[in-house]
């Protein structure tokens, strides 16, 4: 079945055309900077990449530029799926767009404002050009949703709880779900207890037992957890109230800040990109060093939470941009957990690959994996499942 998967970010939208059965990517692209000056739309097919610099006032606007562009595909859209950041209380599974869903997408915005409105704007706009076509809702939060209760439950009074849906919901379901799925068959299903590590600009570990989410370290929206690009990740909770009330930061300010200028950007005061930061601990800049010496700790430390959730784990899974690309990041984190008896191999740590490969030492008392991630290719798959 050929799908396009449609992703839609608070300012931009990917999108990738692809065959559920041979995984070939016909097309896939990328609008930039919508509703900023200095728009452009980024395509590529058949090896071929391409730059249309065009006026992208919202998000309804690129989603017809993109229809246009792909009427140069020679393969026919049959289903599309749309990743949504925020399923709240309505989606613990994917499902197909119909007029209540795509209500629901929107009732649930507040929890992730930035992105569900314009992922609901887009699916209206794919609805109306052609209604011919089945769309599929894939929230990143689906996976989590049945974790245990004593996981996802907050210890805040039950009537906030229940009124104000306040939980865990976590975020990259959908890729720490393929990387389940993936380790599952790789290891001819002899792994039980894994932890997914989902390391990139954004970034979340997943307890994943046999399956089923456990636990995953994101909360209520994407901020909570592990430091990351730009988010700080967990905090002490009244660290909002002191800023409000001593130093007379906004709620909104101090939003933007947790959120867009704290994490790897804050410590290393260089930048966001761990590649931009790794140099400069090559280089001896002390800040860059510390930012990575935090960034293997949190890790560590919340793997360690995650395999308490399973009561042991047997498999862990670095995956995204950095888990997938940074060799140092990997190094550092595994010595961190050396004391649970991890350990990689130097040379096959250093090895790239596009396929899923093990790094562990065969002494390792837990097997290590480096897993390309494919959240396309998930979404997609739920799309066949779910519209035949």
């Amino acid at each position: 079945m050929n799908v396009l998967v449609v992703n839609a970010g608070s300012s931009s939208l990917k999108y990738q055309l692809l065959n559920t059965t041979t995984g070939e990517v016909f097309a896939k692209g990328n609008c930039e900077r919508i509703g900023i000056d200095g728009s452009f739309i980024g395509h590529s097919e058949n090896g071929k990449k391409d730059t249309l610099e065009v006026a992208l006032p919202d998000h309804k606007t690129a989603i017809k530029h993109v229809f246009d562009i792909l009427k140069t595909v020679d393969q026919p859209i049959e289903g599309i799926g749309h990743r949504v950041v925020q399923g709240g209380w309505y989606f613990p599974e994917s499902k197909v767009v119909t007029d209540e869903t795509l209500g629901w997408v929107r009732e649930v915005a507040p929890l992730a404002p930035l992105h569900n409105y314009a992922e609901a704007d887009v699916i209206e706009i794919c609805r109306e050009m052609f209604p011919e076509l089945g769309n599929v809702i894939v929230p990143d939060t689906a996976f989590h949703y049945n974790m245990p209760e004593h996981a996802w439950r907050y210890a805040i009074p039950r009537d906030v709880v229940d009124t104000y849906h306040v939980r865990k919901y976590g975020a990259h379901g959908t890729s720490h779900r393929y990387i389940w799925r993936t380790v599952d068959e790789f290891t001819n299903h002899e792994t039980h207890k894994l932890v997914s590590c989902h390391l990139g600009s954004g970034a979340s570990l997943c307890a994943i037992e046999d399956g089923q989410c456990m636990d995953t370290t994101m909360g209520l929206t994407p901020l909570d957890g592990l430091v990351m690009g730009t988010r700080c990740g967990a905090v002490d909770p009244a660290t909002v109230f002191y800023l409000n009330r001593v130093a007379n930061m906004s709620i909104d300010e101090i939003d933007t800040m947790m959120n867009k200028q704290s994490g790897l950007l804050a410590v290393s005061a260089k930048s966001s990109d761990s590649r931009d930061i790794e140099a400069g601990m090559n280089e001896g800049d002390e800040k860059c060093a510390m930012a990575l010496e935090m960034f293997y700790y949190r890790t560590s430390q919340l793997f360690a939470e995650m395999a308490a959730s399973m009561e042991g784990v047997d498999t862990m899974a670095f995956t995204a941009g950095i888990g997938e690309n940074s060799v140092t990041m990997r190094q550092g984190v595994a010595d961190r957990l050396a004391w649970m008896g991890v350990k990689i191999d130097p040379e096959l740590n250093a090895i790239r690959s596009d396929d899923p490969r093990v790094i562990s030492t065969p002494d390792s008392k837990i097997r290590v994996l480096v897993v390309p991630t494919n959240e396309e290719l998930m979404i997609a798959l739920d799309v066949e499942a779910l519209l035949g």
